[in-house]
């Protein structure tokens, strides 16, 4: 039976009664039976933040490059094929097909997840082209992770925070096991992170990765006009900073640039393709500001790490008479550590339903910005984010700043209709 890219992830759902199974036996399992593999180099990146915009960043500078380059990354905001781009672009629902057909017809009886199913069937996708380079984003995890599956040339560590507690540890060091696990024998392991966990350091050393560190195999510099990398004797200097803003993203700056120098005999670049990729690069909902009146700003930021860094990017942008906040998550993440980093700086809160069962509601939401606040608390209730928006706008004037943020369901839910232009009433 033919099936859309949509009956193929409902059935997909259908297999498996859990969301997360942490094991790699059935994915090798599968990926042995579709013969998948890949004949150029791979870059596999795990972390708890900071993944997206460094994946984003290697592709980018890639590109630049004049390679070809295939990208798994997640999740999608609006559309799932945003999940696998090829050269930049999303690939079409349509051609996804075949390759959840293969992984169906490799997996007889074995049970997978709908991630490890879809996770499958994107590297299927990506392997059918004709690239010069695989970038491979890790979920939550690292080392039972779908993505693990296949042996990195090259893997890349972000910054580590809590997050997803549950499964992976209750502090940084068990958490810094588990994204460790996609580090190889003899093969470069960038760790991007200046304070990296020890259990890091301790996993590449075990294994026998090439751990590059920042701090003493990369580092970089720079004042608010440019900024400047230096690695393993190569230096870049007078770089513009990324067109992806916010404070921490010359840390990942740095860890992609030292990926791609880690396999600079395989794939080498110019200082050219590293300016051009950094001021070219682009991801929504990073620290994306949308011109307008009110401004708007979208940020998946939905643990506290993430949102500190977020009120940072907020504090820098200048006056605003008044801040609105647009904000759903799950009701597995830290709350309360993520509403207090960013609540100083929030005159009023719209809080959202979001449409999946693990979401906090926006009367949870509710009742713990009154625990945090008391009777300071400033806040509505809305069913969507769409509702949210539009309410704030409500309340909004021109000079004001709209912040949607919280869980990629939050900021994709704004964009379903496309990036909104806000022009909001004067206001007596």
């Amino acid at each position: 039976m033919t099936r859309t890219l949509d009956q193929w992830l409902a059935h997909s759902e259908s297999l498996h009664p859990k969301t997360m199974d942490l094991s790699l036996e059935r994915v090798q399992q599968v990926r042995d039976a579709m013969g998948l593999k890949f004949s150029v180099p791979v870059i596999t990146v795990a972390g708890t933040n900071g993944k997206g915009s460094t994946c984003s960043m290697i592709e980018s500078i890639a590109r630049a490059a004049g390679y070809r380059v295939g990208l798994y990354i997640k999740p999608h905001l609006v559309h799932f094929e945003e999940r696998c781009r090829v050269n930049g672009a999303p690939v079409s629902a349509d051609s996804l097909c075949e390759d959840f057909e293969t992984v169906e017809r490799a997996r007889g009886e074995v049970a997978l997840t709908t991630f490890e199913f879809s996770t499958l069937a994107i590297m299927q996708r990506l392997a059918r082209e004709p690239l010069d380079l695989v970038i491979l984003e890790v979920g939550l995890g690292g080392r039972y992770d779908a993505v693990n599956a296949i042996d990195a040339d090259c893997s890349v560590i972000t910054s580590i925070d809590l997050d997803h507690t549950e499964f992976l540890g209750p502090d940084r060091e068990s958490i810094g096991r588990e994204k460790a696990g996609i580090l190889r024998t003899g093969r470069p392991g960038i760790v991007s992170d200046p304070m990296p966990p020890q259990s890091i350091l301790d996993t590449g050393l075990e294994v026998g990765a090439d751990l590059w560190l920042n701090g003493r195999d990369f580092n970089h510099q720079g004042d608010r006009q440019q900024w400047a990398w230096s690695g393993r004797g190569r230096r870049y200097h007078a770089l513009a900073y990324p067109a992806l803003r916010g404070a921490n993203q010359l840390l990942n700056a740095s860890g992609a640039i030292a990926a791609l120098e880690s396999l600079r005999e395989r794939l080498p670049i110019t200082a050219q393709a590293v300016r051009l990729g950094l001021a070219s690069v682009d991801l929504q909902g990073r620290f994306q500001i949308v011109p307008g009146q009110p401004a708007l700003v979208l940020d998946v930021a939905h643990n506290p790490q993430a949102v500190s860094a977020l009120a940072l990017n907020l504090d820098q942008m200048g006056f605003f008479p008044r801040t609105l906040a647009v904000f759903g998550a799950m009701r597995d993440k830290d709350l309360a550590g993520v509403m207090a980093r960013i609540a100083p700086l929030v005159d009023h809160w719209h809080l959202t339903d979001l449409p999946l069962p693990r979401a906090a509601t926006a009367d949870d939401l509710a009742a713990q910005l009154r625990t945090l606040q008391g009777d300071k608390a400033s806040c509505s209730t809305h069913a969507s984010p769409t509702d949210a928006l539009a309410a704030a706008l409500v309340g909004a004037n021109p000079t004001d700043r709209i912040v949607v943020f919280g869980s990629f369901y939050t900021v994709g839910g704004v964009l379903k209709q496309g990036l909104p232009r806000l022009s909001a009433p004067h206001q007596a």
